[in-house]
């Protein structure tokens, strides 16, 4: 109970700070996606399913304040925390290029989905404008600060959410 307290507290803050604090040192109107490198981070350190639904609660709170059709920053922010979430029985969660390589593609695949989805579909065929002054610019700015706050949503699962995942990794417990 502790670390689901813990873990949606996390995700407030999260949001909180995406919202308040990065939006203060966005440069030329791009910000970090804090977010996403939540969402991956736990789909790492916990695995597909504790990445899915951090990626849905993120998600959820992204289409509450913010989308125009809701569930869909849900449903992306849910198919990176799964899939993210299939890292974690094969690299160490204690090595910082295997998250900054994930934040890095999940950063291209979401930007590329809400172009695709958002934007295409309207009739707005500006890729090439899309990819090099949105995308590979976010992509960057989330990977440097994959290389901050890592650290401190590692930090939080070792302290504060310890006992699930002992339970998660038992060969005892049936997945």
């Amino acid at each position: 109970m502790k670390s689901k307290i813990v873990w949606f507290i996390t995700i407030i803050i999260c949001f909180l700070l995406q919202c308040t604090i990065l939006n203060l040192i966005s440069i030329g109107s791009i910000t970090p996606n804090l977010m996403l490198i939540l969402t991956v981070s736990m789909g790492l350190m916990r695995g597909r399913k504790m990445g899915l639904w951090t990626g849905f609660f993120s998600g959820l709170l992204v289409d509450l304040f913010y989308g125009s059709l809701f569930g869909f920053y849900a449903l992306i922010y849910m198919y990176i925390g799964f899939f993210s979430g299939y890292a974690h029985r094969i690299y160490y969660d204690d090595d910082i290029k295997v998250p900054m390589v994930l934040a890095a593609v999940g950063d291209i695949l979401y930007n590329f989905a809400v172009y695709g989805l958002q934007f295409l579909l309207r009739g707005r065929l500006g890729l090439h404008t899309y990819l090099f002054r949105i995308i590979l610019p976010e992509a960057a700015y989330t990977v440097f600060l994959t290389l901050i706050v890592y650290r401190v949503f590692r930090f939080i699962n070792y302290r504060f959410m310890d006992i699930a995942r002992k339970e998660s990794e038992s060969m005892w417990v049936i997945k």
